[in-house]
């Protein structure tokens, strides 16, 4: 078993989506396909679909739904999801988002990559994923990328808890503070201009929207998880009204990134 099987063999990661400051990445992302989809029932593919919280969710409202998941705990916890469900129109499969060649050119109005540049270290794997994601979608459909950020990492765990000198110690900071990872470390952070570098090696998408997943919400996990239901709605609108502000889409956890392929 690799780090990454080990982590999510050992992590609630359908619990984290369900608490309420897990909820603000979930309902954030929810939006963004639901406006981009419309009521029009096509096909989708996950790729890195965890435990189908996504995936299955959306079979559920009618798309037609392919999931791709590494990891065979979380690939287990999904098929039964869909087994209790009942749904039959979602298909899973085990694999990785460097390797799409089980389906055809152009086959989704929809690619969904909500977890793998979190865990691809090196450009050459990056390029590749973006690759296989574009070549799967149909030209006019629309890829959803989903990046962890630097800085989040720098305020809370570098500075916040401590960890400066250590991971200074162990080279894993530049000059300029960007975190370095390895597979051991889990987690692979970026920034904009990391983002943005990469989609400029594709000629064939364009930005529609950089939005922050979850903004502020994880610097105040305590405080959004005690809220009440009335005023996590009201969290959830304050949420929406500057999630699509680009000054603070650099301190985010997360980040979606929507693009169009033309």
């Amino acid at each position: 078993m690799n780090h990454l099987e080990n982590y999510y063999a050992n992590y609630d990661e359908e619990g984290r989506l369900t608490s309420k400051h897990g909820q603000v990445e979930y309902r954030t992302t929810m939006k963004y396909i639901h406006e981009i989809l419309g009521n029009r029932k096509k096909k989708i593919l996950e790729v890195g679909a965890g435990t189908g919280r996504y995936s299955v969710e959306l079979a559920k409202e009618g798309y037609e739904v392919d999931a791709l998941e590494y990891t065979e705990h979380n690939l287990e916890i999904m098929n039964r999801k869909i087994t209790e469900e009942g749904l039959t129109n979602i298909k899973t499969h085990h694999g990785t988002a460097l390797d799409l060649s089980r389906f055809s050119d152009e086959s989704f109005d929809m690619t969904l990559v909500l977890g793998p540049m979190y865990h691809l270290y090196t450009e050459e794997d990056k390029r590749k994923a973006m690759a296989e994601a574009i070549r799967v979608t149909k030209r006019g459909g629309y890829i959803f990328v989903a990046y962890c950020m630097n800085e989040a990492t720098m305020l809370q765990f570098v500075f916040g808890k401590g960890n400066l000198w250590n991971c200074i110690d162990n080279k894993m900071i530049t000059d300029d503070f960007h975190c370095i990872s390895e597979e051991k470390d889990l987690f692979e952070l970026s920034r904009v201009e990391d983002i943005n570098a990469l989609n400029e090696q594709f000629s064939d998408i364009t930005r529609v929207k950089l939005v922050a997943s979850d903004g502020a919400t994880n610097y105040m996990r305590e405080c959004i998880d005690s809220m009440d239901d009335a005023t996590f709605e009201m969290w959830m609108r304050y949420h929406f009204t500057i999630c699509e502000r680009q000054d603070l889409i650099g301190a985010t956890h997360h980040s979606l990134d929507i693009l169009q392929k033309l």
